[in-house]
């Protein structure tokens, strides 16, 4: 096979009818800050750049800080393998719409961050969403970073730097890392997880905070310097319309931004990670949930802590979709060739974009219905009840009743 079909690597576009553009907010340089990528619908340009899927090395290294692999090492495999891949997005690419756009918040999985699910977002843009995909800073993304204001001796030090694209635009800031915190010897996982999944969506909460600010008109300051022209957005929100969706870790703070926020109509859980939550905050959920989930990941014990959100009155779904793993969400399944997609568990038996295909549609149809969009999308409403060869109404997971 070798290096013959790397040609055909890459992140599948966006099937809907918009173009898609991309870029990237910050505000308030702080860790405190809100930090996301925004994908929308575009205006189609003929010299449209995509920007790079990893958006520099420093993520390469949380990469192998997360996987326990020397840096230096990663870095060079981690580039080797995924250096060159771009975001089926166009950046900075002036907003279009028509209509006001719902709005979807999307939160990551452990060791992710802000780019690795640029299918995914990219998807939902094309059909008119307005997706801002979060950034944690709860140290469970493999890297993030904030500014800090530079030291008197920095600044005394005024070696000329010259600038970058996306390099703050006061100069008396710096760049500061947060790299990923695994558990330390003998740390009980809970405490830590529910800590993060409590800041996961407080900060999902804040970017939606910052998108209504947006939408109203509120100028607004963004440190990263980008050629978007964040006035454009005014008015372009339909803030009635609002859902939450995550992967993962990002699966267990949908359900707690849901709890949180009201403003959150509905949420689509992709193979969601229960542990980090609360047992009483599952009766206090009231709106509509979605639970995407890959065949290899979901055992027992997960599954019973999902079941607790079943409901006779609201609307509670799961599917599973067959021959998927975990990582069939992120963007990683369309970036390795078989063998090595298979080694490091992310690719399934699927055809990594048929399975991301059918969670795409199920998810357009499950927003459709419970956002009260006016779309088309409810042509894939057998799907949110597993009706496809490919899919299976609830789980292949077999549990004890009595475990419930």
């Amino acid at each position: 096979m070798g290096n013959s079909c790397s040609n055909h690597l890459g992140i599948p576009p966006a099937k809907g009818p918009n173009a898609v553009g991309c870029t990237d907010f910050m505000m308030d340089h702080t860790a405190q800050g809100s930090f996301f990528r925004l994908y929308y619908p575009c205006q189609t340009t003929e010299k449209a750049e995509r920007p790079d899927w990893v958006p520099c090395k420093e993520y390469f290294n949380g990469l192998t800080d997360f996987m326990n692999i020397n840096r230096t090492l990663g870095e060079k495999i981690f580039n080797y393998l995924f250096g060159s891949f771009k975001i089926p997005a166009s950046l900075d690419a002036p907003f279009k719409s028509n209509v006001k756009c719902p709005v979807v918040i999307f939160s990551h999985g452990l060791g992710a961050f802000r780019t690795l699910y640029s299918a995914i977002c990219a998807e939902l843009a094309s059909h008119g969403f307005i997706v801002a995909s979060v950034e944690h800073r709860d140290q469970s993304a493999s890297a993030t970073y904030y500014f800090r204001e530079k030291t008197e001796s920095e600044k005394a030090n005024k070696k000329n730097v010259p600038k970058t694209p996306g390099s703050a635009q006061e100069d008396n800031l710096v760049r500061e890392w947060m790299y990923y915190r695994g558990l330390k010897h003998g740390e009980r996982e809970f405490p830590l997880r529910n800590q993060q999944v409590k800041k996961r969506a407080d900060e999902c909460i804040l970017a939606l905070d910052k998108l209504i600010e947006i939408n109203s008109g509120t100028p607004v300051q963004n440190v990263l310097q980008t050629q978007f022209d964040w006035t454009t957005l005014e008015n372009s929100m339909d803030l009635c319309r609002i859902a939450v969706m995550g992967h993962s870790f990002g699966g267990a703070t949908v359900i707690e931004a849901l709890c949180k926020e009201v403003k959150f109509k509905c949420g689509v859980a992709l193979d969601a990670w229960m542990n980090p939550l609360d047992d009483e905050i599952f009766p206090r959920v009231k709106q509509p949930i979605f639970f995407i989930n890959s065949e290899k990941f979901q055992w027992a014990g997960n599954i019973s802590r999902m079941k607790k959100l079943d409901s006779a009155v609201i609307q509670r779904k799961m599917i599973t979709i067959r021959g998927t793993v975990h990582q069939s969400f992120p963007d990683f399944t369309f970036l390795t060739g078989n063998w090595i997609g298979k080694l490091m568990k992310l690719k399934g038996e699927i055809d990594p974009e048929l399975a991301l295909d059918l969670s795409n549609k199920a998810t357009l149809a499950f927003l459709q219905r419970h956002l009260g969009l006016e779309k088309n999308f409810n042509q894939w409403d057998p799907l949110i009840d597993g009706q496809d060869d490919h899919l299976i109404q609830g789980t292949n997971v077999t549990f004890l009743q009595s475990a419930i």
